[in-house]
This record gives structure tokens, C-alpha cells and sequence, in this order.
């Protein structure tokens, strides 16, 4: 068995090489508590500087006893964000504007690229540019609103 002694030095790097990566990682994993909502890491997807319309996404969770909805989404970086759901019809994937997503009580649902319900920013007012952040405001049926801060990620 081999066994090696750290210097002081490398401890106090490796010390604050782990305090660096775990600050990062909190400030990414982001979430927010309304009620008994838990919205788990809004993020949206960069965009190219010619592209119109993006991408938003997030975790719900409905930890309470009554059913819910997020029924609107508004943002200053679009001129309209809209809940939209992308599935398959037949060898077709197709997408549309839905008017709310049910949030039944104690259930957990997560928007994702590639499928499934997500935010669909359209008119953007500018580009989405990986490391910016902006606020967007969901509102609930019984819950209520709340802003929450979208972290612009690269794929």
C-alpha cells in the first residue's frame, strides 16, 4: 500500500479548489419554495444571435395535499413565454401551446429538452448568452406567483 504526506500547501489548494467547485455548483442548483411548491433550477438554453425564440425549463414539485397549476409565465427577455408540450404523434414530434400544467398533490414533474412540457420564450428581446441570468415570474393557481432568477446555460 502506498501512502503519501500533503504538504500544507497542497491541502490549502486542494482546500480551496473544493470550496470553488462546491460554491459554483450551489449557485447553479438554484431553487425556490412557494407554498408548498418547490421549483427546482430554472434554466434556459443559449441561443444563437439570430434565433427568435428559446427554451426555458425547471423542476415542480407539489409537496402538499391539494392539486395545483401553473397556468402563466411571463418574462421581460421575450415578448411572450408560453407553456408548451412536445410529444409524439405517430413517426411526427409535435408541439403546442397548452393552457396550464396540473400539478397533482404530491406529485413531481421536470421540463426537459428533447420532449415533454418546457417554457417556450417567443420574440426573444435578445440574445440568451451562456452565464447570463434573467427573471421570470410563474404563476399558480392556488399558490400563487413568484419570481424566480433563469440561469443561461450552454447544451
Amino acid at each position: 500500500m502506498f501512502i503519501r504526506t500533503l504538504s500544507a500547501n497542497t491541502i490549502k489548494s486542494l482546500t480551496v479548489f473544493m470550496s470553488a467547485a462546491l460554491f459554483v455548483s450551489l449557485a447553479w442548483a438554484h431553487e425556490f419554495q412557494l407554498g408548498d411548491i418547490h421549483i427546482g433550477h430554472p434554466y434556459a438554453r443559449a441561443t444563437l444571435a439570430v434565433q427568435s425564440s428559446g427554451g426555458a425549463y425547471l423542476s415542480l414539485e407539489n409537496t402538499g395535499k391539494t392539486d395545483d397549476r401553473l397556468v402563466r409565465v411571463e418574462t421581460g427577455v421575450a415578448r411572450s413565454a408560453q407553456i408548451h408540450n412536445m410529444e409524439m404523434a405517430g413517426d411526427v414530434m409535435k408541439m403546442r401551446e397548452v393552457d396550464a400544467i396540473d400539478l397533482k398533490a404530491g406529485s413531481k414533474m421536470a421540463m426537459k429538452p428533447g420532449g415533454g412540457y418546457h417554457i417556450m420564450l417567443v420574440g426573444l428581446n435578445q440574445q440568451l448568452k451562456a452565464g447570463d441570468q434573467f427573471m421570470m415570474t410563474l404563476y399558480f393557481a392556488k399558490a400563487g406567483k413568484i419570481d424566480v432568477s433563469v440561469h443561461v446555460q450552454a447544451d
